[in-house]
């Protein structure tokens, strides 16, 4: 069958199959079960007008029920200046254009060095890269470039109360990287430094990932693992919430070698899951060790300023099979975002907008211990999520709020729930919150 916008020829189809030492496309596919093979016609619109799209796309966008958002677990429902959006469109910054020809892409180069001053300030480490794919990725890269550093070790430590989800991606690159991943117990809900040291003595390990706030939405003490880690030769890697680091001692306050995370609480809509954008940051010594690439400022030769890709590495563009990443970059626009955010708001109003977060979440906290039929997991310190556990129905009391217009967390087990609060939150709702849960199952 001819499709009219595929660019693709039988030639081309014929010569690409060969490549893979299969006849057809009926046998590239002969692996995939037919139990889970769509047989039928495809639903799919005959063509429509401009009008007609437009219209049929409303219709659809109404039937979304927008919630008042208490959930997180790394996606945080944040405010967004409605000016970000229109400085994205000017013409210097909108572009498909890469930024490898500097003399017509300055717009880019540009605000990708201001991203980079903004993430290495945040973080207080020496060096950001220009970006990475997304959070969870980006904590990858950092564990296989721990590995490269080491040399001839290939064991990393991840603490237990790292985000699960980052987890799943990390074990998915440890098993096609010949990487050994080792987790790191938890204790009272923390990492647990007595292990740590203990998988450390043991020798082998290029580095150790922690999260703060953890999963738990616990902010953690690192203090003396930086040392502990360096001692045994290994990497130290931190993975945050960018927006915290406004308020929380740094990564590189901590001592740590690499600093990743992702930089959706920096004004990123939650956008029903991406995209975002992953920040990695580093120490000096770690420059050429790190992925991607890094945008510098220099003078062109009538003097003006002007903004050169410095650093990158260029078998990740032109001899892939010898890349040490193939997902080393962001579409650039979301380091946009988030660099107009924090142009936008200041180091005040990002600071502020943290402390009002941690403010909401230790309110509502203290509303929901005060119905005695909510406990906190871990009496540990946190910020602005915590994780407790409901005495009743969760299921019933997520239909309950989904119904009224609120989603109340993320359910972690059948009887604990991960709440979240941001600078976006009023009292007046959380007030809301609490006195509708007080209908559930006779919350009082």
């Amino acid at each position: 069958m001819d499709y009219k916008y595929f660019p693709h020829t039988e030639d081309d189809l014929k010569a690409m199959l060969d490549k893979v030492g299969v006849r057809s496309l009926d046998d590239l596919y002969a692996q995939i079960p037919d139990a889970i093979r769509f047989r039928g016609d495809y639903d799919i619109p005959t063509e429509m007008s401009e009008l007609e799209v437009r219209q049929l796309f409303e219709r659809l966008g109404s039937q979304n029920k927008q919630l008042t958002c208490y959930a997180g677990y790394g996606v945080y429902d944040h405010y967004t200046p409605s000016v970000i959006p229109s400085l994205l469109q000017r013409s210097e910054f909108l572009t498909s254009y890469t930024p490898y020809q500097a003399e017509i892409s300055q717009g880019t180069l540009h605000y990708i060095f201001e991203y980079q001053s903004m993430m290495a300030e945040l973080t207080g480490m020496d060096i950001s890269n220009a970006s990475m794919y997304d959070g969870t990725t980006a904590a990858a890269e950092a564990m296989m470039m721990a590995v490269a550093a080491g040399k001839k070790v290939n064991k990393v430590l991840v603490s237990e109360t790292v985000n699960g989800l980052t987890r799943k991606v990390l074990d998915t690159y440890a098993l096609h990287q010949g990487i050994e991943l080792l987790t790191i117990a938890a204790k009272d809900g923390v990492t647990d430094v007595d292990d740590l040291k203990a998988r450390l003595a043991e020798g082998g390990v290029a580095g150790v990932m922690v999260q703060q706030p953890n999963a738990n939405g616990i902010i953690e003490d690192f203090t003396g693992l930086a040392d502990a880690c360096h001692e045994q030769k290994a990497l130290f890697i931190i993975d945050s919430v960018a927006a915290d680091l406004a308020v929380l001692k740094t990564p590189g306050e901590w001592g740590a070698d690499i600093a990743v995370g992702d930089g959706q609480s920096l004004g990123i809509p939650m956008q029903w899951g991406g995209p975002y954008v992953g920040y990695m940051c580093c120490t000096e010594k770690l420059i050429r060790k790190m992925p991607g690439r890094i945008v510098g400022m220099t003078r062109d030769n009538r003097g003006q300023r002007a903004f050169v890709l410095t650093l990158q590495a260029r078998e990740q563009h032109i001899r892939r099979q010898k890349a040490t990443s193939n997902i080393c970059s962001n579409q650039s626009l979301m380091a946009l975002w988030v660099t107009v955010y924090m142009s936008l708001m200041g180091r005040q109003g990002v600071k502020e907008a943290a402390e009002r977060s941690y403010a909401g979440a230790h309110y509502l906290c203290d509303r929901l211990l005060a119905t005695q039929h909510f406990s906190l997991v871990y009496d540990r310190p946190f910020f602005n999520e915590f994780l407790v556990r409901y005495d009743g129905d969760l299921g019933k009391l997520f239909s309950f709020c989904a119904k009224n217009g609120i989603l109340p967390g993320v359910r972690m087990d059948d009887g604990t729930l991960l709440i979240a609060v941001t600078e976006k939150r009023t009292k007046e709702e959380i007030d809301f919150f609490v006195d509708l849960l007080s209908m559930v199952n006779g919350v009082a």
